[in-house]
């Protein structure tokens, strides 16, 4: 029995609503790191200091991937983890939401 492309039109009028201002949204980890640079006399790195970085990692092919972050897209980058994990949880959410329509509108359908 096809279900009609209108069905759940509210709750999709809802979630897009919700999911657009969610933009930038990434999924990964954002972390800090400390590497040697490559001068050879860094006072720094003769220390053991080393210099601040950052490496954004995420999944891509079910390969684990990092990427060097410039300092000035860290702030980008924390929003759009913060954006991702709240789209995240929207997903999660409207599953069931629709779900529940779906039975409430088949048994408010009168049997033929």
């Amino acid at each position: 029995m096809p279900v009609e492309r209108n069905f759940g039109s509210e709750l999709q009028k809802q979630f897009q609503a919700q999911s657009l201002p969610l933009w930038p949204a990434l999924k990964g980890s954002l972390s800090e790191v400390r590497k040697p640079c490559i001068r050879p006399n860094c006072p720094a790195c003769a220390c053991g200091d080393k210099h601040p970085a950052f490496i954004f990692t995420f999944t891509q092919k079910g390969r684990r991937r990092c990427m060097y972050v410039p300092a000035e897209l860290v702030p980008l980058l924390q929003e759009g983890l913060e954006n991702g994990r709240k789209l995240e949880a929207l997903l999660t959410d409207v599953g069931p939401r629709l779900l529940r329509l779906y039975r409430e509108a088949r048994a408010a359908k009168p049997k033929t």
